[in-house]
């Protein structure tokens, strides 16, 4: 027994929680200081009790995650879609507005944020298409019209909220998947082709704000009061970190609300202001520590489904850092997606430990296929 018990052990993978674990940690303090209030009575916000209790259910969630044979996961993966786009649908009739937008379901009082779901289910489905393929890679178009279209109706339905960030992220991690499925040099060109396309032409269909979005990112001096004041604030921020930063509690641009959305979106830039350049590419190193391990388990899986599960999952982390860290820097549009593991947000926190189990799960049962 104690044999069995060693063996078991020795399949479970320490890294990728040792990461979450300071991934997260260095989030908690972040997200502390983002909201930190000197005249305060209480040591800690409503927003960093509300974060560790969703951490909490969150490593619930990871160990379902873990716990549940990923296989069976595919077993489900068309009913989980199916849901998903329900839960969109559901959004747009009756969902909650807030700043414009109609991104949240209520439900016996507790918000939900079905585009994380999405996420979720279109790795689901779209692993579960490629591992049941009876033609072998690479992929002509005629052939991806399936896959196109389950991106689609999410991606025009996410858009619809309006919520451009979270569709450009669900359009990035399916083509991660689709990618990596494999496809002919004919059928990449016509997709780079067809993205460009498509991209010009949307333009008409934008909103008038993610247009001042898009255009402030080309030329952020055209309204530096207006919509180019985010990005010229988070800017100040990380560059007055300098090299070794201000310090626990002492950014400036932070404690005199400069930055917006300071405890979610531009969390980065609380970070690098108080640990300068050091601190921000110690975080960086230990995303980059986290991808990498993440594509080895996809190598290791013993299944078609299990390696596409896994690349699919890499996808959304690297995807969600890359977007959320170019657009603090100003080397994208303003979207408004969270730093994994590090911004405030329950759904999304919920949603990176569930996929970090399953990671672990595919990790872990590759003993058994």
């Amino acid at each position: 027994m104690k044999q069995i018990g060693k063996k078991k052990i020795s399949r479970l993978d320490f890294v990728i929680p040792l990461l979450t674990i300071l991934l997260f940690s260095l989030g908690m303090l972040t997200i502390y200081s983002a909201t930190y209030v000197p005249e305060s009575s209480t040591w800690l916000s409503p927003i960093s009790r509300r974060q560790l209790i969703w951490f909490a259910m969150g490593l619930v969630g990871m160990g379902f995650g873990f716990a549940v044979n990923y296989r069976y996961y595919r077993k489900i993966s068309y009913l989980t879609y199916g849901l998903a786009i329900l839960s969109l649908i559901l959004v747009l009739l009756v969902g909650k507005s807030a700043m414009g937008a109609k991104r949240w379901l209520v439900i016996a009082g507790f918000t939900f944020q079905p585009s994380e779901l999405t996420k979720l289910a279109l790795i689901f489905a779209l692993s579960r298409f490629f591992a049941e393929r009876r033609l072998a890679p690479p992929y002509n178009l005629k052939e991806l019209i399936v896959p196109f279209a389950m991106v689609g109706v999410p991606f025009l339905l996410l858009l619809k909220q309006p919520d451009l960030g979270t569709a450009m992220l669900v359009a990035l991690i399916s083509c991660s998947i689709i990618f990596y499925a494999g496809l002919t040099r004919k059928t990449i060109a016509a997709l780079f082709f067809a993205a460009a396309a498509l991209g010009a032409a949307g333009w008409q269909f934008l909103h008038d704000y993610q247009k001042q979005r898009i255009l402030t990112f080309l030329n952020p001096e055209l309204d530096p009061q207006g919509s180019g004041y985010h990005i010229a604030q988070s800017k100040i921020a990380i560059g007055s970190g300098g090299l070794a930063g201000k310090g626990f509690l002492k950014g400036t641009q932070n404690l005199l609300h400069f930055l917006p959305e300071q405890h979610t979106d531009f969390i980065f830039s609380v970070y690098a202001e108080q640990w300068g350049f050091w601190g921000s590419a110690l975080l960086i190193i230990l995303f980059m520590l986290f991808l990498i391990r993440s594509l080895i388990i996809s190598q290791e899986a013993r299944d078609p489904f299990g390696s596409y599960l896994a690349i699919g999952i890499t996808a959304t982390f690297f995807w969600q850092v890359c977007i959320n860290i170019g657009m603090v820097l100003g080397l994208m549009p303003v979207v408004g997606i969270p730093l994994p593991l590090i911004s405030y947000g329950g759904t999304s926190l919920l949603t990176s430990m569930i996929l970090i189990g399953i990671l672990l799960n595919i990790h872990f049962r590759k003993q058994y296929f």
